[in-house]
């Protein structure tokens, strides 16, 4: 059975995505088959009026839904580091919120640390180390780029694992 996850890295200037098709488990692993399907971002100007940003966020995920058809949406929790950004993310948050729940699509959220745990084996892993592990599980010659897009891989990976 085929499953298509959406990993998003929720952000106000940048939102992250990447979309990973899953065939089977991972717990059967001589069956488990995950590859990129895509990958990339949604960006809004810092000169734009606020409700332009969202309206742009909000617009720009629609359309990606429905181009993707993912089974499955996997979302990075709110990691409060400074209140004015907090603020801008959980604003961004909200728009993607209110998109999944207009497309019915079931939604998981994960802790960076829940990602970092899955993806390396270790909660406190360093960005880099995140970056090579998503890399390696979707067999990849590359580090995905922006940070933003490959942080959404990693998401979208940590989801597949749980399932």
């Amino acid at each position: 059975m085929e499953k298509r996850i959406l990993g998003l890295d929720p952000g106000l200037a940048i939102l992250g995505f990447g979309v990973i098709t899953c065939k089977q488990s991972p717990n059967k692993a001589q069956d488990a088959r995950v590859d990129m399907l895509d990958f990339g971002v949604i960006s809004t100007s810092a000169d734009a009026e606020m409700g332009q940003r969202l309206c742009t966020l909000f617009d720009d995920l629609h359309t990606l839904i429905q181009e993707l058809q993912p089974d499955l949406v996997a979302i990075e929790k709110l990691f409060f580091y400074r209140m004015s950004s907090t603020i801008l993310v959980a604003q961004a948050r909200g728009v993607v919120m209110l998109t999944l729940a207009q497309h019915h699509l079931p939604y998981v959220e994960f802790t960076p640390a829940q990602i970092k745990q899955a993806l390396t084996g270790y909660g406190n892993a360093d960005k880099s180390e995140v970056q090579d592990a998503v890399a390696r599980e979707l067999n990849l010659d590359y580090i995905p780029k922006p940070d933003d897009a490959a942080d959404a891989l990693a998401v979208a990976l940590t989801a597949w694992f749980q399932i």
